[in-house]
């Protein structure tokens, strides 16, 4: 009883004023707290993701975010809106006015309101205090299952009570999706700005959604969606459309402000796909000129070039390779490199070897990997004052060398760049041009370079998914 009570002592302190509905709700952390996290976590966002690096292009999505900004719920806050280096299709927002847009995602916007739309709805988080409210929900559900299950007896209740609340935390996920959807109308509205422009970008977000689910289905992985996207359409989402109408009562007659020349002006050279930073992957190669590198993955494997290793899939996920670099510190040989940094035991079938110059060692270990307990092929090669470490694993625990000859040959295809090389790694990027009489994207796709789902991705980046061409004069977005 006593520690029900503490419960609810903790319950009662913890309520606050909600920013945007003037009601009160339980939170355990104050705006200072809240602020301090956003602030604490920026810079850890951009080592991550990185700024993208058009100031031109930083300031143009900063002015268009204050814009929005000065409309909410929460003036007080000095917002922050920064542009990543990520070709991921994503929009996200720390606590206390931290706000990120990818240049993935602008790529597939068409204009500034929709531009408007996307940070409106991120605004939206903030001001009602989103990620606050869960994180106390769960510290609050944590504590519940602590109490209850001390009093229970019964083995497996906290674990029951866990699952309960975790669904219960998960579940708000749609509630404050379409709260933020209502808030950014509204902001939307009262800067002068269609608020419809909100239905539109979900519906870009959307085909995204069915695109990338095909496209994973013939991949063999597991499919990508935006946080926002519903499980239906815009079009049919009727509480989503009623959300927006309201706002719409908010607009002044004469404001449709759209911008569409001015946003696509500002998008213009605006890189698609991998950056230099990153390196670039262009068929079964990686690129990556400042570091001076190319490397050959295996053929028909599916590559992801992610912002800390360089992944490669074999078919229908029956093998894994794995890329990274480590800095070294110590003079290590590369074999104790193995033992002493990646704390690898029981090196087997261990082989000292001399690459273009450069000090290099494999060999086998047994480890934990995304299939289980595996031997996994490591090889380290010395570049400088970095290690770059191949891992590779066969799903099949049966043939654990399935795909050993593939591993080690990736490895060796590791070298400097050549000046062929080096024009294969510059980055691809948008450019507009205007629709003729004769302008189709099947056409286009044929000169863009971007694989065997080019038209797919053309129709996507100009709002013609699956199937539309586009009308005479037109701007349009092209990739070279």
């Amino acid at each position: 009883m006593r520690l029900g009570l503490l419960f609810l002592l903790v319950l009662l302190s913890g309520c606050a004023v909600n920013p945007v509905t003037g009601e009160s709700d339980f939170v355990l952390m104050s705006e200072d707290e809240e602020i301090a996290i956003g602030r604490e976590n920026h810079s850890k966002i951009i080592q991550r993701y990185g700024l993208y690096d058009k100031p031109s292009l930083q300031q143009y999505v900063q002015k268009i975010g204050d814009r929005l900004a000065a409309k909410s719920h929460r003036k007080n806050l000095i917002f922050r809106f920064t542009v990543l280096d990520s070709n991921e299709i994503n929009a996200f927002a720390l606590p206390g006015g931290y706000i990120y847009i990818t240049r993935g995602l602008m790529a597939y916007l068409s204009n500034e309101a929709e531009l408007a739309a996307v940070l409106g709805h991120e605004i939206g988080h903030v001001t009602a205090r989103h990620s606050v409210r869960q994180q106390s929900a769960a510290a609050a559900t944590g504590l519940l299952t602590a109490i209850l299950a001390s009093q229970t007896g019964v083995n497996g209740a906290g674990d029951l009570l866990n699952a309960i609340g975790t669904a219960l935390v998960r579940g708000y996920g749609r509630e404050h999706e379409l709260e933020s959807d209502r808030l950014g109308a509204e902001y939307l509205a009262l800067s002068g700005y269609d608020p419809l422009a909100m239905l539109e970008v979900i519906r870009v977000l959307k085909n995204q959604e069915i695109y990338d689910k095909q496209l994973a289905k013939s991949e063999g992985r597991e499919p990508r969606a935006y946080h926002g996207v519903f499980a239906t359409h815009p079009d049919n989402d009727k509480r989503l459309q009623e959300v927006v109408m309201r706002a719409q009562q908010l607009k002044k007659t004469s404001a449709n402000r759209n911008n569409r020349v001015d946003f696509l002006r500002n998008i213009e050279g605006l890189v698609f796909g991998d950056s230099e930073k990153q390196g670039i992957i262009r068929g079964n190669h990686f690129y990556h000129q400042e570091l001076d590198i190319s490397i050959k993955l295996p053929k028909n494997w599916r590559i992801e070039n992610r912002p800390d290793r360089i992944v490669a899939i074999a078919p229908e996920n029956k093998g894994l390779l794995q890329i990274t670099t480590v800095d070294l510190n110590r003079r290590l040989s590369p074999r104790k490199f193995l033992k002493k940094r990646l704390k690898l035991k029981n090196l087997q079938q261990g082989e000292h070897f001399r690459h273009h110059g450069r000090e290099g060692y494999t060999a086998i270990s047994s480890v934990r990997s995304t299939y289980g307990t595996r031997l996994m092929r490591f090889i380290v090669i010395y570049k400088e004052n970095s290690a770059w470490v191949f891992q590779g694993v066969a799903k099949d625990k049966k043939h654990p060398y399935q795909f050993d000859d593939l591993i080690l040959a990736s490895a060796k295809s590791f070298r400097n760049l050549t000046k062929t090389e080096r024009a294969q790694a510059e980055p691809r990027r948008i450019h507009i041009i205007s629709a003729k009489k004769d302008t189709r994207f099947a056409k286009l796709a044929k000169k863009s370079q971007l694989g065997a789902n080019a038209e797919a991705q053309l129709r996507l980046l100009n709002k013609h998914y699956p199937d539309g061409e586009p009308a005479v004069g037109t701007p349009l977005k092209i990739i070279r």
